[in-house]
């Protein structure tokens, strides 16, 4: 694939990709609460990819749901959109948060992000390490070389705080005891997570709202991709570097014409050029309200961002559409 970026993207994309993930979050709301993870995912996928087919777009999905062999659709490299418009990247998890999903608790999201032909890192769907924080610090403030008492120090001092008032989000995963220990060390407090990790670092562009300052840790390397892409357009610092953790990830990464496993990447060498993001809450959460079920209608809230203006839409939306009803 070329990493050209291709013309700019239309505005009218920007609205378009709303109606993926609404349809997407819909599909997953109706099997949500009900512990069916797989059937759940199922739903969102059949309804995100039709809807991605409506789109004049000639996209190929560069972070979906696994390689060809592994997932019957939105798999990496498969081509969708109507084929008459621009060449762009697609990065999609239909259901962020399947267990969330299943279990009916916060934070479980329909995501996608669209960029220019070549603008996102073309990842298998295998593990990533990955620190973010939100807008308005000094560049390269956190990295991931660095140890996390070092890191929560110097957000820390950046913020004019003492160490005790910051709070990270972790994924709660034995793989994160070290880490866990030495956050706990530096003094900060943590907010464990379940699942959703795309939502756990945008969290940390609205302190105010989530409480959140800094997210650490290993979680899936297509979430921290499409994670890069919300900041890209809201604004923050974010790093990412490849964790292989199975026989056969790096081989898997090398097919995909990633050379250095061991590469640290930037926000900006994750997802570059013009890029939108559209979120749809599937459960309520701290960011987005869930589908809800009314007499006559469905509502849902959306996301909407674009890099290029660096606009940020909320959409609630009525539908009332037998298509949906």
């Amino acid at each position: 694939m070329s990493n050209i970026p291709g013309p700019p993207l239309s505005r009218v994309l920007t609205l378009e990709i709303a109606r993926v993930t609404e349809a997407a979050a819909i599909s997953a709301a109706r099997l949500r609460g009900r512990g069916d993870e797989k059937s759940a995912d199922q739903a969102a996928v059949d309804a995100m990819r039709r809807e991605l087919n409506k789109l004049s777009i000639d996209g190929t999905v560069v972070i979906g749901e696994g390689e060809r062999d592994e997932a019957p659709m939105l798999f990496i490299g498969e081509n969708v959109g109507s084929g008459d418009g621009p060449k762009v990247d697609i990065a999609v998890d239909p259901l962020e948060g399947t267990t969330i999903a299943a279990k009916a608790l916060p934070d479980s999201l329909a995501v996608l992000a669209l960029a220019e032909g070549g603008s996102l890192l073309n990842s298998p769907d295998i593990y990533m390490d990955k620190i973010a924080i939100g807008p308005g610090y000094e560049p390269n403030l956190v990295d991931l070389d660095a140890s996390p008492e070092e890191n929560l120090n110097n957000l820390a001092k950046a913020k004019g705080v003492p160490v005790a008032e910051i709070t990270a989000c972790v994924l709660d995963r034995p793989r994160h005891a070290k880490l866990i220990a030495g956050i706990r060390n530096a003094g900060a407090a943590i907010k464990l997570i379940g699942d959703g990790d795309i939502a756990g670092v945008i969290h940390t562009t609205n302190y105010e709202e989530t409480g959140i300052d800094i997210y650490m840790g290993v979680g899936g390397a297509p979430e921290g991709v499409l994670a890069a892409a919300a900041l890209r357009c809201i604004g923050g610092q974010m790093q990412g570097r490849l964790f292989p953790m199975k026989e056969n990830d790096t081989e898997r990464a090398h097919n995909m014409g990633i050379e250095d496993i061991n590469k640290k990447y930037a926000m900006e060498e994750l997802a570059k050029g013009d890029v939108l993001f559209s979120a749809t809450g599937v459960t309520d959460g701290s960011m987005l309200a869930g589908v809800k079920w009314r007499p006559r209608s469905i509502e849902t809230e959306t996301v909407v961002m674009r890099s290029a203006t660096k606009t940020v839409r909320w959409i609630r939306t009525e539908h009332r559409s037998n298509k949906y009803i």
